[in-house]
Protein backbone atom coordinates (compact mmCIF):
# COMPACT_ATOMS: atom_id res chain seq x y z
CA UNK A 1 0.00 0.00 0.00
CA UNK A 2 2.75 2.40 0.97
CA UNK A 3 4.87 1.49 -2.05
CA UNK A 4 1.93 2.27 -4.34
CA UNK A 5 1.51 5.63 -2.68
CA UNK A 6 5.23 6.31 -2.98
CA UNK A 7 5.05 5.44 -6.69
CA UNK A 8 2.38 8.07 -7.27
CA UNK A 9 4.38 10.62 -5.28
CA UNK A 10 7.47 10.08 -7.42
CA UNK A 11 5.31 10.19 -10.56
CA UNK A 12 3.99 13.57 -9.48
CA UNK A 13 7.54 14.78 -8.88
CA UNK A 14 8.51 14.08 -12.48
CA UNK A 15 5.38 15.83 -13.68
CA UNK A 16 6.12 18.87 -11.52
CA UNK A 17 7.02 21.12 -14.44
CA UNK A 18 3.57 20.54 -15.97
CA UNK A 19 1.69 21.21 -12.75
CA UNK A 20 0.02 24.53 -12.12
CA UNK A 21 1.53 27.07 -9.79
CA UNK A 22 -1.10 26.25 -7.16
CA UNK A 23 -0.50 22.48 -7.20
CA UNK A 24 1.70 21.25 -4.39
CA UNK A 25 2.88 17.96 -2.93
CA UNK A 26 1.97 17.30 0.69
CA UNK A 27 4.57 15.01 2.26
CA UNK A 28 4.87 13.44 5.69
CA UNK A 29 8.20 12.80 7.38
CA UNK A 30 8.04 9.09 6.51
CA UNK A 31 7.41 9.88 2.84
CA UNK A 32 10.31 12.35 2.72
CA UNK A 33 12.66 9.76 4.20
CA UNK A 34 11.51 7.02 1.81
CA UNK A 35 11.95 9.31 -1.20
CA UNK A 36 15.43 10.29 0.01
CA UNK A 37 16.46 6.65 0.50
CA UNK A 38 15.27 5.86 -3.03
CA UNK A 39 16.47 8.92 -4.97
CA UNK A 40 19.40 10.47 -3.12
CA UNK A 41 22.48 10.32 -5.44
CA UNK A 42 24.88 9.55 -2.59
CA UNK A 43 22.91 6.43 -1.68
CA UNK A 44 22.88 5.31 -5.31
CA UNK A 45 26.67 5.74 -5.51
CA UNK A 46 27.19 3.63 -2.38
CA UNK A 47 24.97 0.88 -3.76
CA UNK A 48 27.00 0.90 -6.99
CA UNK A 49 30.19 0.70 -4.93
CA UNK A 50 28.88 -2.48 -3.27
CA UNK A 51 28.37 -4.01 -6.70
CA UNK A 52 31.86 -2.94 -7.78
CA UNK A 53 33.52 -4.54 -4.75
CA UNK A 54 31.50 -7.72 -5.31
CA UNK A 55 32.99 -7.91 -8.81
CA UNK A 56 36.43 -7.33 -7.28
CA UNK A 57 35.88 -10.30 -4.95
CA UNK A 58 34.92 -12.51 -7.89
CA UNK A 59 38.07 -11.33 -9.64
CA UNK A 60 40.13 -12.47 -6.64
CA UNK A 61 38.43 -15.88 -6.68
CA UNK A 62 39.41 -16.19 -10.33
CA UNK A 63 43.06 -16.34 -9.29
CA UNK A 64 42.42 -19.86 -7.92
CA UNK A 65 41.33 -21.14 -11.32
CA UNK A 66 43.64 -22.29 -14.13
CA UNK A 67 45.05 -19.72 -16.52
CA UNK A 68 44.91 -20.93 -20.14
CA UNK A 69 46.53 -19.05 -23.01
CA UNK A 70 46.57 -19.69 -26.73
CA UNK A 71 50.12 -18.80 -27.81
CA UNK A 72 51.66 -18.38 -31.23
CA UNK A 73 55.16 -17.35 -32.28
CA UNK A 74 57.05 -16.83 -35.53
CA UNK A 75 60.81 -16.28 -35.74
CA UNK A 76 62.84 -15.37 -38.88
CA UNK A 77 66.52 -16.12 -38.42
CA UNK A 78 68.54 -13.51 -40.27
CA UNK A 79 71.70 -15.51 -39.77
CA UNK A 80 71.99 -19.06 -38.56
CA UNK A 81 74.09 -20.10 -35.62
CA UNK A 82 77.45 -21.70 -36.62
CA UNK A 83 78.95 -24.60 -34.74
CA UNK A 84 82.61 -25.60 -35.29
CA UNK A 85 83.89 -29.16 -35.04
CA UNK A 86 87.50 -30.35 -35.16
CA UNK A 87 88.09 -33.25 -37.62
CA UNK A 88 91.25 -35.06 -38.83
CA UNK A 89 90.99 -33.00 -41.98
CA UNK A 90 90.66 -29.70 -40.12
CA UNK A 91 87.91 -27.57 -38.58
CA UNK A 92 84.41 -27.97 -39.96
CA UNK A 93 81.80 -25.19 -39.76
CA UNK A 94 78.22 -26.37 -39.49
CA UNK A 95 75.16 -24.08 -39.80
CA UNK A 96 72.40 -24.98 -37.33
CA UNK A 97 68.72 -24.16 -37.52
CA UNK A 98 66.45 -23.01 -40.31
CA UNK A 99 65.29 -19.73 -41.77
CA UNK A 100 61.79 -19.86 -40.24
CA UNK A 101 60.51 -21.16 -36.94
CA UNK A 102 56.78 -21.47 -36.17
CA UNK A 103 55.21 -22.38 -32.83
CA UNK A 104 51.55 -22.50 -31.74
CA UNK A 105 49.62 -24.19 -28.98
CA UNK A 106 48.02 -24.03 -25.54
CA UNK A 107 49.70 -23.18 -22.25
CA UNK A 108 48.05 -23.59 -18.83
CA UNK A 109 49.03 -22.77 -15.25
CA UNK A 110 47.16 -23.49 -12.02
CA UNK A 111 48.00 -22.52 -8.43
CA UNK A 112 47.89 -25.59 -6.20
CA UNK A 113 49.26 -24.50 -2.82
CA UNK A 114 49.29 -20.70 -2.44
CA UNK A 115 48.69 -19.75 1.24
CA UNK A 116 49.20 -16.03 0.66
CA UNK A 117 46.60 -15.97 -2.15
CA UNK A 118 44.08 -17.83 0.00
CA UNK A 119 44.41 -15.22 2.74
CA UNK A 120 44.22 -12.38 0.23
CA UNK A 121 40.80 -13.58 -0.87
CA UNK A 122 39.62 -13.15 2.73
CA UNK A 123 40.59 -9.48 2.43
CA UNK A 124 38.22 -8.97 -0.49
CA UNK A 125 35.39 -10.59 1.51
CA UNK A 126 36.04 -8.12 4.31
CA UNK A 127 35.95 -5.22 1.83
CA UNK A 128 32.46 -6.28 0.76
CA UNK A 129 31.30 -6.15 4.40
CA UNK A 130 32.94 -2.75 4.84
CA UNK A 131 31.09 -1.38 1.82
CA UNK A 132 27.78 -2.72 3.12
CA UNK A 133 28.42 -0.97 6.42
CA UNK A 134 29.47 2.25 4.64
CA UNK A 135 26.21 2.17 2.70
CA UNK A 136 24.29 1.63 5.93
CA UNK A 137 26.17 4.52 7.57
CA UNK A 138 25.22 6.83 4.69
CA UNK A 139 21.58 5.83 4.97
CA UNK A 140 21.59 6.45 8.74
CA UNK A 141 23.18 9.84 8.19
CA UNK A 142 20.68 10.70 5.45
CA UNK A 143 17.72 9.76 7.67
CA UNK A 144 19.14 11.92 10.45
CA UNK A 145 19.61 14.89 8.09
CA UNK A 146 16.12 14.55 6.57
CA UNK A 147 14.51 14.29 10.00
CA UNK A 148 16.27 17.38 11.35
CA UNK A 149 15.57 19.37 8.18
CA UNK A 150 11.89 18.36 8.32
CA UNK A 151 11.67 19.29 12.01
CA UNK A 152 13.36 22.63 11.30
CA UNK A 153 10.89 23.28 8.47
CA UNK A 154 7.95 22.55 10.78
CA UNK A 155 9.46 24.85 13.42
CA UNK A 156 9.84 27.64 10.86
CA UNK A 157 6.25 27.22 9.69
CA UNK A 158 4.86 27.08 13.22
CA UNK A 159 6.93 30.12 14.19
CA UNK A 160 5.70 32.02 11.15
CA UNK A 161 2.10 31.17 12.01
CA UNK A 162 2.52 32.40 15.62
CA UNK A 163 4.17 35.64 14.48
CA UNK A 164 1.47 36.17 11.84
CA UNK A 165 -1.22 35.73 14.50
CA UNK A 166 0.51 38.33 16.65
CA UNK A 167 0.88 40.56 13.59
CA UNK A 168 -2.84 40.21 12.82
CA UNK A 169 -3.69 41.17 16.41
CA UNK A 170 -1.34 44.17 16.24
CA UNK A 171 -2.90 45.18 12.92
CA UNK A 172 -6.38 44.95 14.44
CA UNK A 173 -5.28 47.20 17.33
CA UNK A 174 -3.78 49.67 14.85
CA UNK A 175 -7.04 49.78 12.87
CA UNK A 176 -8.99 50.37 16.10
CA UNK A 177 -6.71 53.29 17.06
CA UNK A 178 -7.02 54.74 13.56
CA UNK A 179 -10.81 54.74 13.87
CA UNK A 180 -10.59 56.27 17.35
CA UNK A 181 -8.22 58.92 16.03
CA UNK A 182 -10.66 59.77 13.27
CA UNK A 183 -13.38 60.14 15.90
CA UNK A 184 -11.10 62.23 18.12
CA UNK A 185 -10.95 59.55 20.84
CA UNK A 186 -7.23 58.79 20.44
CA UNK A 187 -4.09 60.81 19.90
CA UNK A 188 -1.78 60.66 16.90
CA UNK A 189 0.88 59.22 19.24
CA UNK A 190 -1.37 56.23 20.00
CA UNK A 191 -1.86 55.61 16.26
CA UNK A 192 1.88 55.82 15.56
CA UNK A 193 2.72 53.51 18.45
CA UNK A 194 0.19 50.91 17.22
CA UNK A 195 1.55 51.10 13.67
CA UNK A 196 5.13 50.69 14.96
CA UNK A 197 4.07 47.50 16.73
CA UNK A 198 2.80 46.18 13.39
CA UNK A 199 5.92 47.23 11.50
CA UNK A 200 8.26 45.66 14.06
CA UNK A 201 6.78 42.20 13.37
CA UNK A 202 7.13 42.30 9.58
CA UNK A 203 10.91 41.55 9.46
CA UNK A 204 10.31 38.47 11.64
CA UNK A 205 7.68 37.21 9.19
CA UNK A 206 10.01 37.81 6.26
CA UNK A 207 12.83 36.01 8.07
CA UNK A 208 10.56 33.03 8.76
CA UNK A 209 9.56 32.89 5.07
CA UNK A 210 13.21 32.91 4.01
CA UNK A 211 13.95 30.10 6.48
CA UNK A 212 11.04 28.05 5.10
CA UNK A 213 12.26 28.46 1.52
CA UNK A 214 15.86 27.60 2.45
CA UNK A 215 14.80 24.51 4.42
CA UNK A 216 12.58 23.33 1.55
CA UNK A 217 15.55 23.59 -0.81
CA UNK A 218 17.69 21.64 1.64
CA UNK A 219 15.07 18.89 1.87
CA UNK A 220 14.72 18.75 -1.92
CA UNK A 221 18.47 18.31 -2.20
CA UNK A 222 18.45 15.50 0.37
CA UNK A 223 15.53 13.80 -1.38
CA UNK A 224 17.04 14.16 -4.85
CA UNK A 225 13.96 16.15 -5.87
CA UNK A 226 13.74 18.71 -8.66
CA UNK A 227 14.01 22.19 -7.10
CA UNK A 228 11.08 23.34 -9.24
CA UNK A 229 8.76 20.84 -7.51
CA UNK A 230 7.00 22.47 -4.59
CA UNK A 231 5.87 20.62 -1.50
CA UNK A 232 4.65 21.31 2.01
CA UNK A 233 4.84 19.21 5.20
CA UNK A 234 1.66 17.38 6.13
CA UNK A 235 2.58 17.49 9.84
CA UNK A 236 3.13 20.05 12.57
CA UNK A 237 5.39 19.88 15.60
CA UNK A 238 2.40 19.42 17.90
CA UNK A 239 1.51 16.22 15.98
CA UNK A 240 4.58 14.53 17.47
CA UNK A 241 3.80 15.42 21.09
CA UNK A 242 1.60 12.37 21.73
CA UNK A 243 4.25 9.98 20.40
CA UNK A 244 6.90 11.65 22.53
CA UNK A 245 5.02 11.18 25.77
CA UNK A 246 4.02 7.63 24.81
CA UNK A 247 7.67 6.70 24.33
CA UNK A 248 8.62 8.43 27.57
CA UNK A 249 5.89 6.68 29.58
CA UNK A 250 6.71 3.24 28.14
CA UNK A 251 10.41 3.90 28.81
CA UNK A 252 11.27 2.70 25.31
CA UNK A 253 13.34 5.77 24.54
CA UNK A 254 16.87 5.49 25.81
CA UNK A 255 16.26 2.05 27.35
CA UNK A 256 18.64 0.45 24.85
CA UNK A 257 21.84 2.46 24.99
CA UNK A 258 24.12 -0.31 23.79
CA UNK A 259 26.38 0.57 20.90
CA UNK A 260 26.00 -2.79 19.14
CA UNK A 261 24.44 -1.13 16.08
CA UNK A 262 26.60 1.97 16.03
CA UNK A 263 27.94 2.25 12.51
CA UNK A 264 31.25 3.89 13.51
CA UNK A 265 32.11 1.02 15.85
CA UNK A 266 31.02 -1.57 13.30
CA UNK A 267 33.19 0.05 10.64
CA UNK A 268 36.14 0.17 13.02
CA UNK A 269 35.68 -3.49 13.92
CA UNK A 270 35.59 -4.41 10.24
CA UNK A 271 38.77 -2.40 9.66
CA UNK A 272 40.38 -4.22 12.58
CA UNK A 273 39.36 -7.55 11.09
CA UNK A 274 40.82 -6.41 7.77
CA UNK A 275 44.15 -5.61 9.44
CA UNK A 276 44.17 -9.03 11.13
CA UNK A 277 43.70 -10.69 7.76
CA UNK A 278 46.35 -8.43 6.25
CA UNK A 279 48.74 -9.57 8.99
CA UNK A 280 47.92 -13.20 8.12
CA UNK A 281 48.71 -12.43 4.49
CA UNK A 282 52.15 -11.16 5.50
CA UNK A 283 52.75 -14.28 7.59
CA UNK A 284 51.81 -16.51 4.65
CA UNK A 285 54.61 -14.94 2.62
CA UNK A 286 57.01 -17.24 4.54
CA UNK A 287 55.28 -20.39 3.27
CA UNK A 288 56.29 -22.28 0.10
CA UNK A 289 54.06 -22.28 -2.98
CA UNK A 290 53.25 -25.06 -5.42
CA UNK A 291 51.91 -24.49 -8.92
CA UNK A 292 51.24 -26.75 -11.86
CA UNK A 293 51.77 -26.12 -15.55
CA UNK A 294 50.92 -27.87 -18.82
CA UNK A 295 51.51 -27.10 -22.47
CA UNK A 296 50.71 -28.57 -25.85
CA UNK A 297 52.63 -26.93 -28.69
CA UNK A 298 53.02 -27.51 -32.44
CA UNK A 299 56.39 -26.56 -34.01
CA UNK A 300 57.52 -26.16 -37.61
CA UNK A 301 60.89 -25.20 -39.11
CA UNK A 302 61.61 -24.53 -42.79
CA UNK A 303 63.89 -22.59 -45.13
CA UNK A 304 62.93 -20.04 -47.73
CA UNK A 305 59.37 -18.79 -47.75
CA UNK A 306 57.67 -18.88 -44.34
CA UNK A 307 54.43 -20.10 -45.96
CA UNK A 308 55.67 -23.14 -47.86
CA UNK A 309 57.12 -26.47 -46.88
CA UNK A 310 55.67 -26.42 -43.36
CA UNK A 311 56.09 -29.63 -41.40
CA UNK A 312 54.38 -29.58 -38.03
CA UNK A 313 55.31 -31.71 -35.03
CA UNK A 314 53.57 -31.79 -31.65
CA UNK A 315 55.22 -31.54 -28.25
CA UNK A 316 53.42 -31.62 -24.88
CA UNK A 317 54.52 -31.39 -21.26
CA UNK A 318 53.25 -31.11 -17.69
CA UNK A 319 55.16 -29.94 -14.65
CA UNK A 320 55.16 -28.77 -11.05
CA UNK A 321 56.94 -25.77 -9.61
CA UNK A 322 57.74 -25.69 -5.89
CA UNK A 323 59.14 -22.41 -4.59
CA UNK A 324 60.64 -21.88 -1.11
CA UNK A 325 61.05 -18.20 -0.18
CA UNK A 326 64.42 -17.90 1.53
CA UNK A 327 65.61 -14.32 1.59
CA UNK A 328 64.11 -11.07 0.31
CA UNK A 329 66.19 -8.47 2.09
CA UNK A 330 64.00 -8.47 5.22
CA UNK A 331 60.97 -7.14 3.33
CA UNK A 332 58.56 -9.76 4.66
CA UNK A 333 59.72 -9.29 8.25
CA UNK A 334 59.27 -5.51 8.23
CA UNK A 335 55.92 -5.67 6.41
CA UNK A 336 54.70 -8.02 9.12
CA UNK A 337 55.88 -5.61 11.82
CA UNK A 338 54.04 -2.73 10.14
CA UNK A 339 50.82 -4.74 9.96
CA UNK A 340 51.10 -5.64 13.65
CA UNK A 341 51.57 -2.00 14.69
CA UNK A 342 48.53 -0.94 12.62
CA UNK A 343 46.50 -3.64 14.36
CA UNK A 344 47.63 -2.49 17.81
CA UNK A 345 46.70 1.11 16.94
CA UNK A 346 43.12 0.04 16.23
CA UNK A 347 42.68 -1.16 19.83
CA UNK A 348 43.37 2.32 21.17
CA UNK A 349 41.22 3.97 18.50
CA UNK A 350 38.29 1.74 19.37
CA UNK A 351 38.62 2.44 23.07
CA UNK A 352 38.67 6.19 22.43
CA UNK A 353 35.74 6.02 19.99
CA UNK A 354 33.63 3.92 22.37
CA UNK A 355 34.27 6.38 25.20
CA UNK A 356 33.30 9.29 22.95
CA UNK A 357 30.10 7.56 21.83
CA UNK A 358 29.05 6.85 25.41
CA UNK A 359 29.42 10.58 26.12
CA UNK A 360 27.24 11.38 23.09
CA UNK A 361 24.56 8.94 24.24
CA UNK A 362 24.53 10.42 27.74
CA UNK A 363 24.40 13.95 26.31
CA UNK A 364 21.44 13.16 24.04
CA UNK A 365 19.57 11.38 26.84
CA UNK A 366 20.06 14.42 29.06
CA UNK A 367 18.85 16.68 26.25
CA UNK A 368 15.75 14.50 25.78
CA UNK A 369 14.91 14.55 29.49
CA UNK A 370 15.48 18.30 29.64
CA UNK A 371 13.32 18.89 26.56
CA UNK A 372 10.45 16.83 28.01
CA UNK A 373 10.49 18.94 31.17
CA UNK A 374 10.78 22.10 29.08
CA UNK A 375 7.80 21.09 26.92
CA UNK A 376 5.67 20.48 30.00
CA UNK A 377 6.74 23.77 31.52
CA UNK A 378 6.22 25.74 28.30
CA UNK A 379 2.83 24.15 27.73
CA UNK A 380 1.75 25.46 31.11
CA UNK A 381 3.29 28.81 30.27
CA UNK A 382 1.28 29.04 27.05
CA UNK A 383 -1.97 28.39 28.94
CA UNK A 384 -1.14 31.07 31.51
CA UNK A 385 -0.11 33.51 28.78
CA UNK A 386 -3.38 32.88 26.91
CA UNK A 387 -5.38 33.47 30.08
CA UNK A 388 -3.42 36.64 30.92
CA UNK A 389 -3.92 37.92 27.37
CA UNK A 390 -7.69 37.28 27.55
CA UNK A 391 -7.92 39.19 30.83
CA UNK A 392 -5.86 42.07 29.44
CA UNK A 393 -8.01 42.18 26.28
CA UNK A 394 -11.14 42.61 28.42
CA UNK A 395 -9.45 45.20 30.63
CA UNK A 396 -8.28 47.13 27.58
CA UNK A 397 -11.78 47.19 26.11
CA UNK A 398 -13.20 48.87 29.24
CA UNK A 399 -10.23 51.23 29.55
CA UNK A 400 -8.74 49.57 32.62
CA UNK A 401 -5.46 48.71 30.85
CA UNK A 402 -3.12 50.67 28.63
CA UNK A 403 -2.01 49.77 25.11
CA UNK A 404 1.50 49.07 26.39
CA UNK A 405 0.15 46.54 28.88
CA UNK A 406 -1.90 44.91 26.14
CA UNK A 407 1.09 44.64 23.80
CA UNK A 408 3.20 43.21 26.63
CA UNK A 409 0.73 40.35 27.15
CA UNK A 410 0.43 39.74 23.40
CA UNK A 411 4.22 39.61 23.02
CA UNK A 412 4.46 37.35 26.08
CA UNK A 413 1.92 34.97 24.51
CA UNK A 414 3.89 34.93 21.24
CA UNK A 415 7.14 34.24 23.11
CA UNK A 416 5.51 31.43 25.12
CA UNK A 417 4.20 29.73 21.98
CA UNK A 418 7.54 30.07 20.20
CA UNK A 419 9.35 28.63 23.24
CA UNK A 420 6.87 25.73 23.32
CA UNK A 421 7.51 24.84 19.68
CA UNK A 422 11.25 25.27 20.15
CA UNK A 423 11.19 22.78 23.05
CA UNK A 424 9.36 20.19 20.90
CA UNK A 425 11.90 20.76 18.13
CA UNK A 426 14.81 20.35 20.56
CA UNK A 427 13.35 17.05 21.77
CA UNK A 428 12.87 15.68 18.26
CA UNK A 429 16.38 16.66 17.19
CA UNK A 430 17.91 15.08 20.31
CA UNK A 431 15.89 11.91 19.70
CA UNK A 432 17.01 11.77 16.06
CA UNK A 433 20.65 12.27 17.04
CA UNK A 434 20.36 9.53 19.68
CA UNK A 435 18.90 7.10 17.13
CA UNK A 436 21.72 7.96 14.76
CA UNK A 437 24.39 7.29 17.40
CA UNK A 438 22.76 4.01 18.43
CA UNK A 439 21.97 3.04 14.82
CA UNK A 440 18.47 2.04 15.91
CA UNK A 441 16.25 3.67 13.29
CA UNK A 442 13.54 1.47 11.74
CA UNK A 443 14.17 3.01 8.32
CA UNK A 444 17.56 1.30 7.96
CA UNK A 445 18.45 -2.30 8.85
Amino acid sequence: MFNKKLFYIILLMFAGSAMSAEAQLVLSLDECIQIALNDNPTIKVKEMEITRVDYSHKEALGQLLPTINLAGQYTRNLSLQTMYMDTPNGTMAIKMGSDNTHAAGLQAQIPLVVPQLWKSIKLSENQILQNYENARANKLSLVNQVEKAYYALMLAQDSKRVIEENHATAQLNADIYKKKYDLGAASEYDVLRANVAVTNLEPSILEAENSINALKLQLKLLMGMDVRTDFTPSQQLSDFKGEMYARALSNTLGSDTTLANNTSLKSLDLQTDYLKKALDVQKMAWYPTLSGSASMMWHSMNNGSPFTGLRWSRASSVGLTLAFPIFQGGQRYFKQKQAQISLDEMKWQRENLERSLHVQVATQNDAIAKSLKQIESNEGGVKMAEKANDIMQQSFKIGAASFIQLRDTEDALMAARLAYYQAIYNYLVAESDLEYVLGNTHYVR
